[in-house]
């Protein structure tokens, strides 16, 4: 037998890279070491580094890809027209890429740096796996379902797929964000195990808003909790300096700012925090439930087809999460929302047992497996 090529695509944010470590991760594991198998990513350069694809063993080829903006603003417009010629060359150079590369089938995870290369497989006629996050599709996957042999999604009602392509799978996580211990996030993090952890994540870039709202109420959160705050690399140094300058000392000792978590840091400080709160991304969500933790969820306004706000309902919905919109999150909203679940915990406790009814931790075993049978078929 041949041996078999898969072509990995998609980037912009982390919710498009890592899902696909999770699919590559499992494929590697699944299949079989007597048939041959070489692994490519190919997609725009991003603000997610490449050595997530490159430790993983696969090569990487770059493209351009153009980002449709939809506000509009003298800047924004002069962004697109620019962007409406990346496009074109972003197939060009994929169909190049394609035929040397001569894949067995495209994976897509989507995001704008998917388009080209969907469309370029398209062309060259190679089948196309696509994988939906949101419960609603953002700009580029909707361009690209019609190029799709099979849509997974992982949302039951997610919008604007062909019921006959429709596959309902949940979000590939990472296996190694689960699994922590607060052995290990005591030594991690230096906790003073005194108080319950509050874990405060606000996606890839750190959201600013969030940040603001916790720095406004810090003393007053620090004298009941301790939190672990992941503020984004951007605004780390500001936090820092921030906090060092007006928290009293004796209350240093429960904060602990981070930029950004890897694997194992994001591993256990979920298993310290008995509340999460977070962006609405999918990724996130799927992370957070995995780890059967409960979470406030804070939808990004910004957020294209207002995703984040499907999401984090849906989520509601079956009582696992509670929503907070950005419009309401003032910081003493905010703070008492937070001393109400723990006052008594019985709401905590039964947005916990609660996760199980969504978490769908095998999502990237399940499509791993899906790519193995198609592969060997």
């Amino acid at each position: 037998m041949k041996e078999k090529k898969v072509v990995f695509t998609g980037g912009g944010t982390g919710g498009h890279v890592f899902p696909l470590v999770s699919v590559i991760r499992n494929l590697k594991e699944q299949f079989p070491k007597q048939y041959g198998m070489k692994l490519y990513y190919i997609a725009p350069r991003n603000d997610i580094p490449d050595f997530d694809f490159t430790q993983e063993g696969l090569k990487t080829r770059h493209i351009f890809a153009g980002k449709i903006r939809r506000y509009i603003d003298p800047v924004s417009v002069i962004l697109n027209l620019v962007d409406l010629i990346k496009t074109p060359i972003g197939i060009i150079q994929s169909i190049f890429h394609l035929f040397v590369i001569s894949p067995d089938m495209i994976f897509s995870k989507g995001g704008y740096g998917s388009v080209p290369v969907v469309i370029a497989a398209r062309l060259l006629k190679i089948p196309v796996i696509l994988h939906e996050s949101d419960a609603v599709p953002g700009l580029a996957n909707k361009i690209v379902f019609r190029f799709a042999t099979e849509v997974f999604v992982s949302f039951q009602d997610t919008k604007g797929v062909n019921p006959r392509k429709k596959f309902v799978v949940g979000n590939p996580i990472r296996r190694g964000v689960t699994g922590g211990t607060m052995k290990g996030a005591v030594e991690r993090f230096r906790l003073t195990q005194e108080k319950p952890v509050i874990l405060v994540m606000g996606g890839s870039q750190g959201s600013e808003s969030i940040n603001d709202t916790v720095l406004a109420i810090l003393v007053q959160m620090l004298s009941d909790f301790e939190v672990i705050h992941q503020c984004g690399r951007k605004n780390i140094k500001r936090i820092k300096d921030e906090t060092d300058a007006f928290l009293p000392d004796r209350l240093k000792k429960y904060y602990h700012p981070y930029s950004f978590f890897d694997e194992g840091q994001l591993r256990d400080a979920y298993a310290a925090a008995s509340l999460v709160v977070s962006r609405a991304g999918a990724g996130s969500i799927f992370e957070i439930l995995a780890n059967h933790k409960p979470s406030i969820l804070i939808p990004l306004p910004e957020a294209a087809q207002d995703h984040q706000r499907e999401n984090a309902y849906r989520v509601a919905e079956v009582g696992a999460a509670l929503v907070m919109e950005e419009e309401n999150l003032t910081p003493h909203f905010f703070l008492e929302k937070i001393k109400s679940l723990f006052l008594p915990r019985t709401q905590l406790v039964q947005m916990r047992e609660n996760t199980e009814h969504f978490a769908r931790p095998e999502a990237g075993r399940i499509l791993a497996a899906y790519i193995k049978e198609f592969l060997l078929q």
